[in-house]
């Protein structure tokens, strides 16, 4: 029995779409190419075929990974009744020791993406920030060594630029 995986709503969506759209689009089209490149004879030295088949073998796998994936997936879709308190989800503005302001948002590890300040609820910094209120100092662990930060604001809503 696997574990339940967190998720967002539209990261659950982007996955759905992802397998819909490798199952309905492209494998339609990689098969398509393969039975062309076969019909072709020689399937020994056919880098078509050859590569065509490599392809469907890696959507193949993608499509059982998420399908997987989506079967233990828990889709976090409700606000907490205290919105002060960090905790899946939320949207975090933190001031760290030297006055820097970052804005980091936790979300499921199927959904992270550093470019956007979304961090997996696995990372040691979400970790650390689980649980914790509004205007309180923590301490998280990591990899670079440990850091002082202090939660400014706390929302379930993106904060306005």
């Amino acid at each position: 029995m696997t574990s339940k995986v967190y998720i967002t709503p539209q990261g659950a969506k982007k996955l759905r779409d992802e397998a819909n759209n490798l199952w309905r689009v492209v494998r339609p089209e990689v098969t398509k190419q393969v039975s062309a490149a076969a019909a072709l004879g020689d399937r020994s030295e056919n880098a078509d075929y050859i590569y065509g088949k490599k392809r469907l073998r890696e959507i193949d796998k993608r499509i059982r990974y998420l399908t997987k994936r989506l079967d233990n997936l828990e889709i976090v879709d409700r606000v907490p009744d205290n919105q002060d308190t960090v905790y899946f989800g939320a949207w975090v503005r933190l001031e760290d020791e030297s006055g820097e302001i970052s804005v980091l948002r936790i979300v499921g590890a199927d959904e992270f993406d550093t470019t956007l300040g979304w961090i997996s609820l696995d990372s040691p910094m979400a970790k650390g920030l689980i649980g914790k209120k509004k205007e309180s100092t923590i301490l998280v662990v990591l990899p670079a060594g440990n850091a002082e930060l202090f939660i400014l604001d706390v929302s379930y809503q993106p904060f306005d630029s």
